[in-house]
């Protein structure tokens, strides 16, 4: 056994097991990156392991059970992402075992480490009325304003992640019918999702005055840059939702009481279509889900569905208003009584 063996495994993992075996995205490597830097800083910090000196064998139970309860309590980190560093490391381990034998006993320990629970929050989204004030805002007179608006129009209406928006280039745009856009998710996973016709006229414009600003028609490029011709990045989207929010707040009609991130756009373009009777499966595909399974959120989250579904299964039983007292004669003839 080397003494530099762990950073050894760990390079191979991250640099040839990923991107050559798994074919995972950069964003995927990049996350469990992330993971491990975190993890050599606990080793550090709070055990006093240096890289340099961590090894296979030092990779116990104790060690990773330690790391996750310092994200926890020290970092604030919650109980998703706590889950999500155990995933990388698990993930880790997986491959370790085939490629160090030695520590198998203690990696299945490791491997053995359960999800820790806890509660799922509900999905918060845009009425339509609200996502309406929202797409109200954006000045489309000018430039910049006219491209918020049809980055906003497309977010929405393709339900698009974060990613897959900035990510999108001009060759994803088809506006021939059946108008699509082409969206490259999570895992590497292509789908085609339709757009309506508003959207589909509101890109015919922005794509023709790209074309007459910039000079490039070139399928390759990204469909939304900022000013200095570079696509946005993921805080520049989110820049541009929280500008257009504080205008719709002065709106009596736009009250909510929960952050407006890109990923509630999708959410509310979710909810939208189950409220439109669109069925789970169809609304699976649309967003580019795996299974059913993570796509029932949006149906457990409408209360208002569920009332109209209680309604119709069975009749109301209970009576309708109060007694009228009135009606009673034998309490009016005491009533009458007590005069006498």
């Amino acid at each position: 056994m080397k003494e530099n063996d762990f950073p050894r495994y760990l390079t191979r993992f991250l640099s040839q097991y990923l991107p050559g075996q798994k074919n995972v995205s950069p964003n995927t490597i990049a996350s469990y990156r992330d993971t491990f830097k975190l993890f050599l800083t606990y080793c550090e910090t709070c055990r006093g392991l240096a890289p340099e000196r961590l090894t296979m064998v030092r990779l116990t139970k104790e060690l990773v059970l330690g790391f996750l309860e310092w994200i926890e309590t020290e970092r604030h980190c919650s109980i998703p992402t706590r889950n999500h560093r155990l995933a990388v490391i698990h993930s880790f381990c997986r491959f370790t075992q085939k490629e160090f034998p030695e520590n198998l006993y203690e990696t299945q320990k490791i491997l053995a480490i359960p999800n820790k629970k806890s509660e799922k929050p509900l999905v918060s989204y845009l009425t339509g009325d609200e996502m309406r004030i929202i797409l109200s805002k954006p000045d489309s007179s000018t430039k910049d304003g006219f491209r918020d608006l049809v980055l906003l129009s497309v977010l929405y209406d393709t339900a698009a992640r974060v990613d897959e928006l900035i990510n999108l280039k001009v060759k994803d745009v088809r506006l021939m019918s059946p108008a699509v856009i082409t969206l490259h998710g999570k895992g590497r996973k292509v789908r085609q999702v339709p757009i309506m016709s508003n959207t589909k006229s509101l890109l015919d414009s922005y794509m023709n005055n790209r074309k007459i600003f910039t000079g490039m028609a070139d399928a390759e490029s990204f469909l939304f840059v900022n000013q200095k011709r570079q696509k946005l990045s993921r805080w520049g989207i989110s820049y541009i939702i929280n500008k257009y929010v504080e205008q719709a707040k002065a709106d009596t009609a736009f009250a909510i009481r929960f952050p407006v991130t890109p990923h509630i756009f999708r959410h509310s373009k979710s909810m939208h279509l189950l409220q439109s009777n669109v069925h789970l499966i169809y609304i699976r595909d649309f967003l580019g889900h795996c299974d059913c399974s993570t796509t029932e959120v949006y149906a457990r989250a409408d209360s208002e569905m569920k009332r109209k579904a209680i309604e119709n299964a069975y009749p109301d039983l209970v009576p309708d208003g109060l007694p009228k007292w009135e009606e009673d004669g034998d309490l009016m003839r005491w009533l009458k009584s007590l005069c006498e």
